[in-house]
């Protein structure tokens, strides 16, 4: 099994270290590779949409899992599929679409395999109603660092530490997943402004239920009355009546649009304040003020960056940070302040997205507790940035919210206990699972998971 010695990095491009990838096609090439792993050990990798160091591994192994890509088994009448961890939300997306059924739970791209949406335990605009994926996920196999393959399933230890557990108990070869009927690949979406952060989170609070997806873009360049103004957007799959004739004799259709990539060199300084001021003024002020049943293509409402290959080249050489973090109920007050502390920071952000979140799943690393989430890009080069963010963090923890380990680059590992309240439970199986150390990452030497 052939391996090169390659740069890798997260969506971020930040920090970038270098390590021996190695892409198994068989089964029985992830168990070599795992057994010849080495000192610095491997961590699995899916299309590398983890934006930080979750799955970047100096020194050692990176087993890129996109070579084991197969549908093995696909449940029409019941609604469930079995495939491969190197399967994309894409592919899948492909094939099940024309057949009446969607995955359960999307992230902003469609493009990470099934394996990381289990490692990261994705959310995306559904969850106050549908929670993360591990929710809908009916077995795993995982490889473990002794060699073996285990059938895990919800409900046990394993499985709370696998979901959300980004690789480090070991490597999801299958997976068998509960999907959602639709009847189209159209949207019928709702589309309203809110005045400020409060007109907004009044609105989420008061009307939120009557939605199965739910997203606000929120301006965090906007300042005094105007301060978290926000375009929110909210719909769910359109019914066969809702389509036009025309559109009806191919309803479950699915051919997403392309857009020319950006260019592989962007010119540093193009994302100023000036600049996405700019863009958020004139995204604000495009947004209706209220309008009802607008019909979308799918990959339109959910992945709209998807268009754009490698969208992540527009930051520059530097890379971006993003930053997404998580408050509960009753704590809308730090989320108030954290906004207005962006706000005045005047920090460059045009991808900035508030959503609500339903009830957690009881995965121990898992990311979303009931409460709202703010997630936003920042230039990597923006002065001062890492100092800020820390601050941030600790209004976060003390608040008893967290970060999102899947986007991170760059929390302190002080902080990370109280964000997470079962990390030692976490560590105390991953010592007892893997003693040697087989699976590590650049993300768990540094927040020592």
């Amino acid at each position: 099994m052939p391996a090169e010695t390659v740069s890798v990095t997260g969506w971020g491009r930040t920090a970038p270290t270098t390590a021996r990838l190695i892409r198994p096609r068989t089964y029985e090439e992830a168990v070599t590779a795992v057994r010849d792993s080495g000192a610095r050990g491997s961590i699995p990798r899916g299309l590398g949409r983890a934006y930080g160091d979750a799955a970047q591994n100096a020194g050692g192994a990176v087993l890129d899992m996109t070579g084991l890509d197969q549908i093995h088994a696909i449940d029409v009448a019941g609604g469930s599929v079995l495939c491969d961890a190197g399967v994309s939300l894409h592919h899948l997306m492909e094939v099940l679409l024309p057949l009446g059924w969607f995955v359960p739970v999307t992230p902003g791209t469609r493009y990470v395999t099934v394996g990381g949406a289990i490692g990261a335990d994705i959310h995306g605009k559904n969850h106050h109603v549908s929670g993360s994926f591990s929710r809908h996920v009916v077995s795993l196999e995982l490889l473990t660092a002794d060699g073996t393959v285990r059938t895990v399933r919800p409900g046990t230890a394993l499985f709370d530490a696998t979901a959300g557990g980004m690789g480090l108990t070991g490597v999801i070869l299958t997976a068998t997943v509960r999907l959602q009927p639709v009847a189209t690949t159209l949207m019928s979406v709702d589309t309203e402004r809110a005045t400020d952060l409060d007109d907004l989170m009044a609105r989420l609070t008061a009307t939120d239920h009557r939605y199965r997806y739910s997203v606000a873009w929120i301006d965090l360049l906007a300042r005094g009355a105007a301060t978290g103004r926000a375009v929110l957007t909210r719909g769910d799959h359109a019914p066969l009546a809702a389509l036009p004739a025309r559109a009806r004799s191919a309803p479950l259709s699915f051919r997403p649009a392309r857009l020319p990539a950006a260019p592989a060199y962007v010119p540093e300084g193009l994302l100023t304040r000036r600049t996405v001021g700019l863009f958020n003024e004139l995204w604000y002020r495009g947004a209706p003020r209220a309008r009802r049943g607008e019909l979308q293509r799918l990959s339109a409402f959910f992945h709209p960056l998807d268009g754009v290959p490698h969208w992540n080249r527009v930051y520059g050489r530097g890379g971006f940070v993003q930053y997404q973090f998580v408050v509960g109920h009753g704590r809308e007050e730090t989320l108030r302040r954290i906004v207005g502390r962006i706000a005045r920071r005047r920090c460059p952000s045009f991808l900035a997205v508030l959503k609500r979140f339903g009830d957690a799943d009881p995965s121990w690393l898992s990311f979303p507790v009931p409460g709202w989430t703010l997630a936003l890009d920042i230039p990597a080069n923006l002065p001062g940035l890492g100092a800020f963010l820390d601050e941030l963090d600790a209004e976060v923890a003390a608040a008893g919210g967290r970060v999102y380990l899947a986007k991170d680059s760059r929390l302190r590992p002080d902080l990370l206990a109280a964000m997470y309240p079962r990390l030692d439970d976490f560590r105390a199986l991953r010592a007892e699972l893997d003693p040697r150390g087989v699976f590590v990452s650049d993300l768990a030497r540094r927040l020592t998971l």
